[in-house]
């Protein structure tokens, strides 16, 4: 059974209040690393209130219907597979895995919640234990996916190799999902939000041209195409589109535009796309499919 802990006790043994921030940084003082130490590694039921949301959760989108349905069953028999989170300088606690759960918990209207005490040293080993965990046990979209991806190579500094190893996947595997994100905002939208599956996103991803692109995906919306039907309708048409010029100077810039998309992606949890002329002018296209996303998006800014 899980035991219940002193916070105020502990409390008094660590800092005062941290400003959290999107990314927390701290260096333990010796009383807070023995004290995380003593807590590392077991399970206590502890106060929903003193638990704050994971800044490196990959997932963004909670389906409320499915939330509610969940605190229903919470309501009647509680949480039975524990969060897991890691203790801070604060007194409090961060996510690492869970969010959902624990979501659901708060709607439930439960006090405490059990949980599953890990030892984090930093923020790096913070980030890759809370993406690596939530691939593995939540039921994450592909685009959700394919950007955990590349945060874990780019903030743990991982080749698609390394990557690959780590998850137990064929490297193959990683560059097609990751190649996802290449796609325009609006079919990366489309496959977020299950308009579309992984099947047609990669039958769509062997045209060159967005606006064929595009108009694939609006076939597949009006006529309910099945994979094997897109990927004869893609077939069709790379047969009959002609050889378009590229004449055109490609901006210099566009390898950095790149990756500057690349991290306001992985920020957001979308898509975003960036388009700029060679002078420097251009707009930053931040989608979203409800107004309840959009407040997320706001709530992400501040």
């Amino acid at each position: 059974m899980a035991k219940k802990l002193d916070l105020d006790k502990m409390k008094s043994n660590l800092r005062g209040n941290i400003k959290r921030k999107s990314r927390v940084s701290f260096i333990p003082t010796p009383a807070e690393q023995e004290t995380v130490k003593e807590l590392a590694n077991s399970v206590a039921n502890i106060a929903i209130a003193s638990i704050e949301a994971n800044p490196f959760n990959p997932r963004t989108d909670f389906n409320e219907d499915a939330l509610k349905e969940l605190a229903v069953s919470l309501k009647v028999h509680g949480l039975v597979q524990p969060i897991t989170v890691r203790k801070m300088p604060s007194g409090n606690y961060q996510l690492i895995a869970g969010e959902r759960r624990w979501r659901a918990s708060q709607m439930a209207g439960l006090e405490e919640i059990p949980a599953y005490i890990r030892a984090v040293d930093n923020d790096q080993e913070m980030l890759e234990m809370a993406l690596v965990e939530n691939i593995q046990r939540e039921n994450l979209n592909p685009v959700e996916v394919a950007i955990t991806y590349k945060r874990l190579m780019r903030e743990c500094n991982l080749t698609h190799e390394d990557l690959a190893n780590r998850l137990g996947k064929g490297r193959t595997t990683i560059t097609n999902k990751m190649g996802l994100l290449e796609l325009p905002p609006d079919i990366v939208t489309a496959l977020r939000d299950k308009q579309i599956s992984e099947g047609h996103a990669k039958a769509i991803k062997g045209l060159e041209y967005i606006e064929e692109q595009l108009f694939v995906l609006s076939e597949i919306k009006k006529n309910d195409l099945s994979v094997r039907a897109t990927e004869k309708l893609v077939a069709s048409i790379k047969d009959r589109s002609p050889s378009k010029s590229k004449t055109k100077q490609a901006n210099p810039y566009a390898e950095e535009i790149r990756k500057i998309e690349d991290e306001i992606s992985s920020f957001f949890g979308v898509k975003v796309q960036i388009k700029a002329d060679k002078k420097g002018k251009g707009k930053v296209v931040i989608p979203f499919g409800t107004y309840r996303k959009l407040d997320e998006l706001m709530n992400r800014i501040k």
